[in-house]
């Protein structure tokens, strides 16, 4: 005695709608994935943009003045072909200062700007540079 063979009409698989779903899903999935790859990449590079400015401005900043004394006024320059500085350099006076001391502070103002003139991107950098009251005399430096 055998068992009747039914055959259904419902099958194990997919139907083409569920497939498309599915592909459609995914590819909405790998979309907003792109969108944060690429995020991160812009992040990623405008920190490495930032990184470096800090880079030319920390040397500016180290070197400027140790060889000729320090004078207020407004200075500008390229680093390379991407980096450009301004610098401005004016006497700085705490409010408890005597007049007449022999040595002066003097705040630097560094500005690196990069980028395309149409979005420019720049960074802004301050230190106090220590130096002698009367121009011809020593310099000492001391930053903050």
């Amino acid at each position: 005695m055998g068992f009747p063979i039914f055959h259904s009409r419902h099958q194990g698989g997919f139907t083409l709608l569920e497939v498309i779903a599915a592909i459609m899903l995914l590819a909405i999935a790998f979309a907003a994935l792109m969108q944060v790859a690429g995020g991160s990449i812009r992040l990623s590079q405008n920190a490495s943009e930032h990184s470096e400015a800090a880079l030319w401005a920390r040397s500016l900043l180290d070197t400027a003045f140790t060889t000729e004394p320090v004078k207020a006024g407004t200075t500008s320059g390229r680093f390379d072909q991407r980096y450009s500085w301004q610098l401005q350099v004016t006497p700085w006076r705490p409010a408890d200062a005597a007049p007449n001391t022999p040595l002066q502070l003097y705040q630097l103002d560094l500005e690196v700007m990069w980028g395309a003139s149409v979005h420019p991107h720049s960074a802004h950098f301050r230190t106090l540079r220590l130096a002698s009251a009367t121009p011809g005399v020593g310099n000492a430096q001391v930053s903050r």
